[in-house]
């Protein structure tokens, strides 16, 4: 009996190793590399990038040209603002709207909230190539052209919707009795919203706010047809714009940018991860 219990442990190592570890090492490598692309394509000099006979995996001399080159020669920390600017607005709108729609859907009953539940999230998968000549000619009209408003005012137009979609089901999850307590006391409905619904959906919030910093900053599309002037350019058109020149790719400085302007990104996915995949969860199971 313990012989065959002996032999029946490494099998069951054995088969997890081939079931769990190596597809989570494939996906791992698939994921991870392009950015080890860009770290080491960002610390190369201009002689070892272009020298075809050095193994292009590998940095022989590692230095910090490329990212002095980017931080110097280009506007890229004035775009870092313009884009940590615009994000931070349109996710502050976005999360207040959706806050509210998405809270008048799940909690209050009246004629036609479902169809108009549905109807948010159906605008929401419009995509956006088929929206910026629409909204080009309202950005004209209200004369916010070559500006960061017109990105403020734009962006949640695509936020609001996924947003307000996702927190209709995490405000599901919360007990009925909760608020019904809380009106019973003498609370008005404004009051029980920020102080009872709102806190208990902190996981909601946040998964939606960092969904909707992550969109807005990443944004490429708006804001390449929006704004013209090279000092307001937020880092995707920045980066693309001013270091590609007809058929000259400047390789080293798009990596360093591109490398730069994913830490924000990626610092607050760290810090927040469990709040992000927990509202998401919730927002699944029960929207």
């Amino acid at each position: 009996m313990q012989a065959s219990l002996t032999q029946v442990k490494p099998r069951a190592l054995a088969s997890r190793f081939i079931i769990t570890y190596i597809p989570i090492a494939l996906m791992l490598a698939v994921t991870l590399f392009p950015f080890y692309w860009m770290v080491i394509t960002s610390l190369k000099t201009d002689g070892e990038l272009y020298n075809l006979k050095n193994n292009p995996l590998v940095v022989l001399q590692p230095a910090l040209i490329q990212f002095q080159r980017l931080l110097n020669d280009t506007l890229f920390p004035r775009w870092i603002t313009n884009t940590l600017l615009v994000s931070i607005a349109s996710t502050a709108l976005s999360l207040v709207f959706s806050a509210l729609a998405g809270y008048s859907l799940a909690r209050m009953r009246y004629r036609g909230a479902t169809a108009i539940g549905w109807a948010i999230f159906i605008t929401y998968l419009v995509p956006p190539t088929l929206l910026f000549l629409p909204l080009l000619g309202v950005v004209s009209a209200l004369h916010l052209q070559n500006t960061l408003w017109s990105l403020i005012l734009v962006y949640p137009t695509f936020l609001i919707p996924f947003g307000t979609w996702m927190l209709i089901g995490y405000f599901k999850s919360i007990p009925r009795e909760l608020e019904e307590s809380a009106l019973v006391d003498g609370a008005t409905r404004m009051q029980a919203m920020t102080r009872i619904i709102l806190p208990l959906a902190l996981p909601g919030l946040l998964s939606v706010g960092i969904f909707s910093f992550t969109l807005s900053w990443n944004e490429f599309i708006y804001a390449l047809v929006f704004l013209s002037d090279a000092t307001i350019k937020t880092i995707p058109v920045g980066v693309t714009s001013e270091l590609i020149r007809g058929d000259s790719f400047f390789w080293g400085e798009l990596m360093a940018g591109a490398l730069l302007g994913s830490i924000p990104v990626a610092i607050i996915y760290s810090f927040f991860v469990e709040y992000f995949v927990s509202g998401l969860t919730a927002g699944a199971v029960k929207g």
